[in-house]
């Protein structure tokens, strides 16, 4: 199935290497684009109210508001927006409420990349998508 054009994309991290380097993805994975980015979970909410991306990058370690509060919160305002945790936890030790919370996926940040990205928005209608392509 391709992908339509212009599926905007928020990044939301609390390191700014992390932001760049999702952002560069981003750009280059065709298909998709960059809306803006955010750097706490609270800040996440403004933004994704005012940005209104179709996919939401975020991280689970935000600070005061996790990652998983924050996308509650966003999807709870904006239930067609797409949700990937990305965070640099093993697939196997989630914090409690990473897949319950209303996220479609998690990707380990090193796995994050435009094959990924494609394949997540691919499989969206999906309940949970623990790991990406061959186990």
């Amino acid at each position: 199935m391709p992908i339509p054009p212009d599926i905007t994309v928020m990044v939301v991290d609390d390191q700014a290497p992390f932001r760049a380097a999702a952002r560069a993805v981003v750009d280059r994975a065709g298909g998709f684009r960059w809306v803006g980015d955010a750097r706490s979970g609270e800040d996440a909410l403004v933004e994704a109210e005012r940005l209104r991306p179709d996919l939401v990058l975020m991280d689970i370690h935000l600070g005061a508001m996790s990652g998983i509060d924050a996308t509650r919160h966003v999807l709870q305002d904006r239930p067609g927006t797409v949700v990937v945790l990305c965070s640099s936890h093993d697939h196997t030790d989630l914090p409690e409420g990473a897949r319950t919370c209303g996220a479609l996926a998690y990707v380990h940040k090193e796995e994050l990349s435009g094959a990924a990205l494609r394949e997540l928005w691919e499989r969206r209608g999906e309940v949970w998508v623990e790991r990406l392509g061959p186990a």
